[in-house]
């Protein structure tokens, strides 16, 4: 027996957990002296969310903001999640990218990088592995924990055995959403480490309140490493307490070594923090043990909620729910993280609101029964597929050995607005996103979202919800104006929430008239023919595939939205010609907009 090592996730994955991963990096950098001195055996503080909420919302450069934080922190390990091929974006990426994201992340200040695929396909594993070996640093190979009937103590030893034979230095048991119950745990950390002799990490989130006590039996049965919180960013949908777990473990053959009163000191810290982010807290990153019956994380909770509240659809939230785990039984039981947790949450979401299961069914469950995500767990469901691909071929490949190499392209395509590698790597995750990101760094007008007083209106606005931003120029004076949540307030009416610099603002208008004629609108009508085309859910258009006067057949793909960062195509329900197209790429669009007109 010896000491019980300790990873802190209060910088990554706590956050993310609670407060939907908006803790900006000025509040993170004061209190590092103190928790490098607490003897941590690594902090998590990058990868997963992180890297997509700082471009996306905080309009901060993730690299620099690893940079900072390694300088801050000389003596602890620092640690990373890369989703192995799919890295911190929502697609697989070519060889060359992985491997240059790898050493980009190592040379900026990583030293171990937790790896994981969320079908548990080992081989969009291989070219990260091998890359985190080559950049001389730490690799976990990771084990996505769920339950299912293919899912058996057997499978993940197998597993496990295939991670060490592929160099992992240590192996983690990831348990995204929960589902560990204590007397599994120690059984399943019996098997593992029963053949593989590598130092073993539990991360299982508090979501079913059952973690702290997963964790115990862990360490009984032989598990070298904890992943906690610090008290004031644990519990709920985020993991064990630090102080609680070393207070447990004191006066045990494997006390933690670690000190309360340092630790109090930290939390003391956080709390105050945690206040500041008051606007992104939700009802749904409660500790819930109906985790154990849906396998939905905490995360993907309070995004779905987020996305329901915008349509005025709350009510149907048991109903997604519910049907979250039909969707993951037809797509062959995936593990539930990202990014299969937003393409099941997503296509679960189509199928309660549209009234009917695949009336929709978004590109990525497309790709993903074409095998473009690796293997599925378990067989599929035959009539799905068919009714998502018809007659279209299935990959049985390693996703990635159809991408050609594309750094170059990336780089060429960014030009100029990259500074250097890292920069084009950002613009390599999220193309749209990064290339507005770098350009407004460039032309000096980053704006982070604002953060709303606790007196404000705060309670009362969606929170996550994406919002549309724009300046307004009034007799000299620059106003910042974010709309958000806009959608059908019942009888007809409109409720919009505005932020005007920075000051909350909730309006309800009284009619669509109403609502375009104040200015504030897209202007676009209600849809009310059968050749309007409209979005089933609010979003962003990311291509239009057909212009005015163009000749469309009923069900033909005329525009594709993302929405829960998942791509729809819109069909048309007629067929006929084209008399008006009213968006544009990068458009934010609502249901009941007339989107294209078809006559």
């Amino acid at each position: 027996m010896k000491p019980t090592e300790v990873t802190d996730l209060t910088l990554r994955d706590a956050h993310q957990s609670l407060i939907a991963t908006r803790m900006r990096t000025e509040d993170m950098l004061p209190i590092c002296e103190k928790l490098d001195a607490i003897g941590y055996w690594s902090l998590e503080v990058w990868g997963g969310a992180t890297f997509d909420a700082c471009v996306r919302f905080l309009k901060e450069d993730p690299w620099e903001r690893l940079r900072q934080l390694r300088a801050a922190l000389p003596k602890t390990r620092l640690q990373m999640l890369l989703r192995g091929q799919n890295l911190l974006g929502y697609r697989h990426y070519a060889d060359d990218v992985v491997e240059a994201f790898v050493q980009s992340a190592a040379d900026n200040g990583i030293d171990v990088f937790r790896i994981f695929d969320a079908l548990n396909d080992l081989r969009n594993l291989e070219v990260a592995m091998k890359a985190v070996k080559k950049a001389g640093k730490h690799a976990q190979g990771t084990l996505c924990y769920t339950t299912s009937p293919v899912h058996t103590l057997a499978m993940f030893t197998e597993q496990a055995r295939a991670l060490r034979d592929m160099g992992a230095d240590s192996i983690a048991i990831k348990d995204m959403a929960g589902l560990l119950t204590p007397y599994a745990t120690y059984d399943l950390v019996k098997a593992i480490k029963a053949e593989v002799d590598l130092p073993l990490v539990i991360h299982s989130h508090s979501t079913a309140g059952l973690a702290a006590q997963c964790q115990l039996k862990a360490i009984e049965a032989g598990a070298d490493r904890i992943d906690t919180a610090i008290s004031s960013f644990a519990g709920g949908t985020s993991h064990p307490a630090t102080e609680t777990q070393v207070a447990a473990l004191k006066d045990t053959p494997w006390e933690t070594g670690l000190d309360l009163v340092a630790l109090q000191e930290v939390a003391d810290y956080f709390r105050e923090v945690r206040k500041k982010y008051h606007q992104f807290e939700s009802e749904f990153t409660r500790e819930d043990i109906s985790v154990q019956i849906n396998q939905v994380p905490g995360g993907m909770m309070s995004n779905l909620a987020n996305q329901l509240k915008e349509q005025n659809a709350l009510d149907r939230i048991r109903d997604v729910f519910n049907e979250i785990p039909r969707v993951r039984e037809d797509l062959g039981f995936p593990p539930l993280v990202t990014p299969t947790s937003q393409i099941v949450g997503t296509q679960a979401v189509y199928n309660v609101l549209a009234g009917e299961r695949y009336k929709t069914i978004t590109n990525e469950v497309k790709r993903y029964f074409m095998g473009g995500y690796g293997k599925p767990p378990a067989e599929v469901n035959a009539q799905v597929l068919k009714k998502a691909i018809g007659n279209e071929s299935v990959s049985d490949a390693r996703p990635a050995d159809a991408l050609k190499p594309e750094l170059e392209k990336l780089t060429r395509d960014i030009g100029d607005l990259a500074k250097s590698k890292e920069d084009v790597l950002t613009f390599a995750m999220f193309p749209d996103m990064g290339r507005d990101f770098l350009k407004q760094r460039a032309e000096g007008t980053l704006v982070p979202e604002p953060l709303l007083p606790p007196e404000s209106a705060a309670a009362h606005k969606p929170s996550g919800a994406t919002p549309t931003e724009f300046k307004v120029d009034v007799h000299g004076e620059t106003y910042e104006v974010a709309v958000t949540g806009v959608g059908d307030f019942g009888s007809g009416k409109r409720k919009l929430y505005i932020s005007l610099d920075g000051m909350p603002e909730e309006v309800v208008f009284e009619s669509l008239n109403e609502y375009v004629a104040d200015g504030r609108s897209s202007g676009r009508q209600k849809a009310s023919e059968p050749g309007h085309v409209t979005a089933a859910m609010p979003g962003n258009i990311v291509e239009v595939l057909i212009s005015e006067g163009d000749v469309v057949e009923a069900g033909q793909a005329v525009l594709i939205t993302e929405a829960m960062k998942m791509e729809t195509e819109i069909n048309a329900s007629v067929a006929g010609t084209v008399k008006g197209v009213y968006v544009a790429k990068g458009d934010r669009v609502t249901p009941g907009e007339v989107l294209v007109d078809i006559g």
